[in-house]
């Protein structure tokens, strides 16, 4: 609104002229003249003053008039107490005076200046306006209107703002404008738009007035007519007031138009213009008209916004937002979009197709489960639904994939009706199953699952795994004739000749044959085995089955086919180098060519020092130089032994050995001592009667049969009569401990050790008692005892007792003392059960005593064995990751548990990916964390707990790439579909935060 000229400067120009007409008239006129000069000098505080001091003075009637209108409005001017009501004294007293209009206009100007519209009012009220010009009517009427609109009282400011119209002066755009809001405010559009185009004449409202017009445009839903005003508007004023709100308009008017190109560009306008923002649903309409004209990523920033809320807008733009992302080829955040639309239950329509969509996007990503729990809710919730065939396909691809076998073989039986490619489904699940049974070592489970596969046999190859893993299962239980059944059917149905589980097949038959000693047969399928592939399927048990071949050839006295196979074994350079170094050594001795038997075993002997044969090769060579009467010879091999393995099961027969070679040396003295050994320390020996007769024979020669009798008397105590009472104790004691009976065998036990401190049997009860009480839970009781049989160096159960200490040790969490006893079993190992026991307790106590290097190489040395459990080899990889990353060995620890994933879907492989995950989000990659979860978390689904802390994980990544939306979904799908108490709560407490 313009500033007016004031009235008062007018009126006071024709008061100037009136006075001069008659000059000086009298001294009063003098006074008064001279008081106005300080009025126009706007002196008004001295003029206030002299004209206060002539009101009680002899004035005539005109003078009295200035007089009172001058000094009124002086002390308005200065704002003195009282002022107002001096000037509204002076209308009152001069009603008909032309200075009347005068001093109410000064009166209202007065408090229309100080915004005081309500005293305004009846002030300019009290102006003629019949004797006033049309111009001063334009303004009074303003004013006037003016202070009515401030007032919210705009009937009657619309009544004035329509006389400024009517009088077309200076301010008559001021009218038209505000009386076009007025007209918009109670819905009087078209009288609103003929007035905003009035003003809008104006250059001061023609930047002010195209807001205004566009929005009554889009509250009358005029379209068309909007954007044909707004559109050339915009190019041809720059500086347009509110011009983004303009923008926002055509955005709006576009998207009813269904002109998303356009939309797209003005919503981004008023965006980018960060005056304020959208509310949801037009932020929902902005992404709609981004992704209809294909701007997919810009379309996601909208509708993760709008989608936030669980109502309709959010529904609509959660599913809007799930194809945003495939579009994006990001399938793991369209995941999470589509189960938001379907959780949320504003549209059953939308539900339903998001519920298929979240499905589709899981079964291609390879979440199977996930999509297996969605299309059994959608034939759940939408049986006769639109997408009901296209489920029924989409569940069976899914059952097939999905790694909660039992939960898919309970779908699939509930099915009245099944198809081929049902049945074909249910044949490979099953099989699955069994396989995780036969893994779980839970026998008959696997037996009856592969059983319910067979009986769909749709897939041949499948019958033909179905059949040789049967085999193998019955095998791991010493079902020998069940498993021959099960291997030779397989062979019955003619599989092609390179087919791997043919191949495989002739190892498991071959072995079930070699345990039954029906060596023919076995020989026959080892042979083949070795001649059709068996190093392609495994290479391990190619060099196994070269050496059994061997030893099958050996039994059957095939001493050239035996030594063939053994020298193959040696040539191939597998795993079995060292058997097939011994075995050809004993192949080579039955056939009396003892050159070269020495050479085969020379070859185990220095070449393979910790070899579990080594101490076989060295009695054999002993042996054998026994047999060429090289005595010297052969008891330096028997002292290497007894010296270098002294709780080896060989030393009573090398003690015999050397003394019987001491003795045809002559060298009898040696000889006596020998046989003690074996009397005093291995009085139970097979051999101990012959070192009786031998120890005997000796004395004799040296004139010492005297001492005879007391070793006699020891034999006769360790070896009584069967009949005897001693004997009877003892076994009825063993009796009771196999019988599980164990509180009655550590008595019994104790009462035959009263009964007969001295037996021979002393260290194998105390064995017996202490394993009594660790299998009762009495493990210091059981340590008690293993520790009183190692400290008896020589005792044969010595080893047994270190490495169950070592293991108790390790349960009690008393590391060193374990780590002490492993390192010494190390060297009494006999077979690879053993070894594992050994490598795996080290492997774990150095872990534990943050010795990370020598767990390390002890998992390596666990996984060097192979599978001598099922766990064996993903534990052991697993700990290694961990202490390579204890050792800030990053990368290497990233590359163990790659190869740990993608090798062993075991709980392991779980914990695995938690921490590869876990480790990348640790160094600021979250979106690398989040891929790997999504790329390799399918196969672990049945391990809730690290599955679970999994995409707990992506959701705290989520949150860390502000994908808000995203991590609130994926909590939600957690509480939703974990079984794990520790994870739904972790997800709680995490949903929480963000809420």
């Amino acid at each position: 609104m313009r500033k007016s000229f004031i009235l008062f400067l007018i009126l006071s120009c024709v008061h100037n002229l009136s006075a001069q007409t008659g000059l000086y008239q009298s001294g009063k006129q003098v006074i008064l003249d001279d008081n106005f000069e300080l009025f126009n000098k706007h002196l008004f505080s001295g003029s206030r003053f002299e004209y206060e001091e002539l009101k009680n003075s002899d004035l005539n009637n005109n003078q009295q008039v200035l007089v009172d209108f001058y000094h009124a409005v002086s002390a308005l001017k200065i704002e003195n107490p009282g002022s107002a009501d001096l000037v509204n004294h002076f209308i009152r007293n001069y009603p008909n005076h032309p200075k009347k209009n005068e001093a109410a206009f000064i009166l209202g100007s007065f408090y229309f200046d100080r915004k005081n519209y309500r005293e305004a009012i009846p002030a300019f009220q009290k102006i003629e306006t019949s004797a006033i010009k049309p111009e001063q009517k334009s303004e009074i009427y303003f004013k006037t209107g003016y202070s009515y609109f401030l007032l919210k009282d705009f009937k009657n400011a619309l009544n004035y703002f329509n006389q400024v119209k009517v009088e077309k002066g200076g301010y008559s755009a001021d009218a038209y404008y505000y009386a076009g809001f007025i007209s918009k405010e109670s819905g009087n559009y078209d009288q609103a738009i003929k007035d905003f185009k009035e003003a809008e004449k104006s250059g001061f409202y023609a930047s002010k007035v195209p807001y205004m017009l566009a929005g009554i445009y889009y509250q009358q839903g005029y379209f068309d007519e909007l954007i044909d005003y707004a559109e050339p508007v915009l190019k041809s004023r720059p500086n347009l007031d509110r011009k983004e709100e303009i923008h926002l308009y055509l955005a709006e008017a576009y998207f009813e138009k269904r002109n998303f190109a356009a939309a797209a560009q003005n919503y981004d306008l008023f965006v980018n213009a960060r005056k304020r923002d959208l509310d949801r649903s037009q932020v929902y309409k902005a992404g709609v008209a981004q992704f209809e004209t294909g701007n997919f990523q810009r379309a996601s920033d909208y509708f993760k916004v709008s989608a936030v809320i669980e109502d309709e807008i959010g529904q609509v733009s959660s599913y809007y937002l799930g194809h945003a992302y495939l579009k994006l080829n990001n399938p793991q955040f369209a995941s999470t979009s589509f189960n938001a639309a379907y959780k949320n239950t504003s549209n059953p329509n939308i539900r339903e197709d998001a519920l298929v969509n979240f499905a589709k996007v899981n079964l291609e990503r390879g979440s199977f489960q996930e999509a297996v729990n969605a299309l059994d809710a959608y034939l759940d919730n939408y049986p006769n639904g639109i997408y009901a065939n296209e489920a029924e396909n989409l569940l069976t691809d899914a059952l097939i994939n999905t790694n909660n076998y039992l939960r898919a073989i309970e779908h699939i039986e509930k099915m009245s009706r099944k198809s081929e490619r049902l049945k074909a489904a249910y044949q490979k699940i099953t099989f699955y199953q069994g396989l995780v049974y036969y893994r779980d070592k839970k026998h008959d489970l696997a037996t009856n699952y592969f059983d319910k596969s067979l009986a769909s046999p749709i897939d041949k190859d499948l019958v033909v795994q179905a059949h040789f893993w049967k085999g193998e299962n019955f095998a791991a239980t010493n079902r020998s004739p069940q498993a021959i059944k099960s291997y030779e059917t397989l062979q019955s149905l003619k599989p092609t000749t390179t087919d791997p589980y043919l191949v495989k097949s002739y190892y498991g038959l071959g072995y079930t044959y070699f345990n039954l000693q029906q060596y023919t047969k076995a020989e026959n399928q080892f042979r083949q085995y070795v001649d059709k592939g068996g190093k392609n399927d495994d290479p391990d048990k190619y060099d196994e089955a070269l050496v059994r071949l061997g030893d099958v050839y050996f039994v059957q006295k095939k001493f050239t086919e035996s030594q063939s196979a053994f020298q193959r074994a040696i040539n191939e350079g597998g795993s079995s180098v060292d058997y097939a170094y011994f075995r050809s050594g004993v192949v080579f001795n039955f056939q009396n060519r003892n050159t070269e038997a020495i050479s085969q075993l020379d070859r185990l002997i220095s070449g393979y020092p910790n070899s579990l044969y080594f101490e076989d090769a060295i009695y054999q060579k002993s042996q054998i130089n026994m047999e060429e009467s090289r005595y010297a010879d052969a008891r330096e091999g028997y002292s290497r032994l007894i010296s270098s393995r002294p709780n080896s099961q060989f030393v009573p027969f090398a003690l015999e050995g050397r003394a019987v070679a001491n003795f045809s040396l002559q060298n009898y003295d040696q000889t006596i001592e020998d046989y003690k050994r074996i009397l005093q320390n291995h009085p139970n020996s097979s051999n101990a009667e012959a070192a009786l007769v031998g120890l005997q024979e000796a004395l004799a020669l040296q004139g010492r049969s005297e001492e005879f009798s007391q070793y006699l008397g020891t034999y006769r105590n360790a070896n009584p009569d069967n009949k005897s009472l001693q004997n009877l104790e003892y076994e009825a004691a063993k009796n009771l401990y196999f019988s599980n009976s164990f509180d009655q065998a550590i008595n019994a036990f104790l009462g035959y050790l009263k009964n007969y401190p001295q037996s021979a049997n002393r260290d194998e009860a105390n064995y017996f008692i202490a394993d009594a009480h660790y299998k009762l839970g009495q493990k210091e009781k059981a340590l008690e005892y293993f520790y009183l049989i190692e400290k008896v160096k020589a005792s044969t159960q010595r080893i047994k007792a270190v490495q169950r200490i070592a293991a108790l040790e390790m349960e009690q969490s008393n590391y060193k003392q374990a780590i002490g006893f492993y390192r010494e079993a190390i060297n009494y190992s006999r077979n690879k059960i053993e070894e594992f026991e050994v490598f795996s307790g080290l492997m774990n106590a150095y872990y534990q005593t943050q010795k990370f290097d020598s767990a390390g190489y002890f998992a390596d040395r666990v996984v060097q064995l192979g599978s001598v459990t099922q766990d064996a080899v993903p534990e052991a990889t697993l700990l290694k990751a961990k202490s390579q990353r204890e050792m800030g060995k990053e990368t290497e620890a990233d590359e163990t548990l790659m190869e740990l994933i993608n090798e062993y879907k075991t709980v392991h492989g779980a914990e695995g990916l938690f921490l590869l995950a876990e480790g990348q989000s640790q160094k600021q990659n979250y979106e690398q964390s989040n891929n790997t979860i999504f790329d390799f978390s399918g196969p672990f689904f049945p391990y809730d707990y690290w599955y679970g802390r999994c995409f707990i994980l992506l959701a705290d990544n989520y949150l860390k790439l502000d994908e808000v939306f995203q991590a609130k979904a994926t909590l939600e799908s957690i509480l939703e579909n974990s079984n794990n108490d520790e994870v739904k709560e972790m997800a709680n407490k995490k949903l929480a935060e963000i809420k």
